[in-house]
């Protein structure tokens, strides 16, 4: 089920449960997890993308199986304008893809400027370039998911 609105996705969720937070890419899918109690988002790991969706839909959701995940929060790339362009529309292909292989409530979250915040903290940890590269992905699905929770906080 892919919701819309932040209000949805919050209605649709069991209680007490993890989320996970995506920054779909076309090279990577970075993946961060919430604690059961909603408040923080961790960076867990980046995927690295293969040839294939069901590949990628496979260790995704293998991850999400063991982690006890019950939504997904899918970051979603519009432009600094607000409208949505061809990456938007990848993500939300990828979206409706991942929905017909789970049971999980996906949702969008504006994900403007997340890798810049992520490459500002990891410059922030003196982080090497090489090191950056590596796990900004991640980070960025941190800063996206984070950004999610708080706002649910609010609902």
């Amino acid at each position: 089920m892919i919701c819309e609105e932040i209000s949805d996705f919050a209605a649709a969720l069991p209680p007490m449960t993890a989320l996970a937070g995506l920054d779909y890419g076309d090279k990577t899918i970075g993946v961060a997890v919430s604690d059961g109690m909603r408040q923080v988002a961790t960076p867990l790991e980046t995927i690295r993308r293969g040839k294939k969706f069901t590949a990628d839909a496979e260790k995704l959701l293998a991850i999400l199986e063991a982690r006890r995940i019950s939504g997904i929060v899918l970051g979603l790339p519009r432009n600094m304008d607000g409208s949505e362009g061809p990456r938007c529309q990848k993500t939300r292909a990828f979206a409706r893809n991942l929905a017909r292989l789970t049971e999980r409530p996906i949702t969008f979250w504006d994900e403007r400027l997340s890798t810049i915040a992520a490459e500002r903290a990891l410059i922030e940890a003196d982080t090497s370039r090489a090191k950056r590269a590596g796990v900004i992905d991640h980070v960025a699905a941190g800063y996206i998911l984070q950004g999610a929770l708080d706002r649910m906080r609010h609902l």
